[in-house]
């Protein structure tokens, strides 16, 4: 997932890139509104994270440009400008997301994942991830071609991990997702399900192909297995 971050402040804009790469994401970065629309006219992005007061072109101008050419890459507008007019003019210019400053990484963390899982979900039915593959429609896993006997519950989770590979995914997340909420953080389910899931990955793959960071969740198909 490759996510573009326009805004000149540039402390905030490298600090909001730095903790997008720690969950797993590739990002670029600029300062200037023209820069941004060259990078954008010439690259491909996932995600645009994108600022409305800009030297050289305005955010908003950007994101008219953007439509004009592109129906399908999300935008998430952070902005001080904090009106509802304000948002309601950049929710109807076609930004997918408005999220005004000053603001908690935390929130603006779950609103990246939330668009990119709308866009994974929506395009991919087998997913895929070194020699795991699940097929979303039919509900199979299969590991180096040989079909995996998981339960519902197994599924969900293998499922929402390779929906977004190499970004760490917490525990709360994975209980929205998968118990929808029914159960809380503190429960031993959400550990017993992950447990026995990556030991019949173990078994069959004859590695775990899932990391867990300590005080920050799991993910899979990070450049090494631990």
């Amino acid at each position: 997932m490759r996510i573009l971050v326009v805004e000149d402040e540039k402390e905030l804009c490298q600090t909001i890139a730095e903790g997008l790469r720690i969950d797993g994401f590739e990002v670029d970065t600029c300062y200037d509104g023209e820069e941004a629309w060259e990078l954008i006219w010439v690259e491909q992005y996932n995600l645009i994270i994108l600022d409305l007061n800009l030297p050289g072109m305005d955010g908003m101008e950007i994101l008219r440009k953007i439509r004009e050419v592109n129906l399908e890459v999300n935008v998430l507008i952070l902005s001080a400008r904090g009106q509802v007019k304000d948002r309601v003019e950049g929710l109807d210019a076609g930004a997918n997301d408005y999220l005004c400053k000053p603001f908690a990484f935390e929130e603006l963390s779950s609103r990246v994942r939330c668009l990119t899982r709308r866009r994974f979900v929506q395009n991919n039915i087998v997913l895929t991830s070194g020699e795991l593959s699940l097929n979303t429609k039919t509900r199979i896993a299969y590991a180096k071609g040989c079909e995996i006997s998981l339960t519902r519950k197994e599924l969900g989770i293998l499922e929402y991990l390779m929906l977004h590979p190499e970004a760490v995914i917490s525990q709360e997340e994975l209980i929205q997702y998968v118990w929808d909420g029914s159960v809380d953080s503190f429960s031993n389910s959400i550990r017993v399900h992950i447990s026995t899931l990556r030991k019949k990955l173990r078994s069959a793959l004859g590695y775990d192909p899932i990391t867990n960071r300590v005080g920050q969740g799991y993910l899979i198909g990070g450049k090494k297995y631990e």
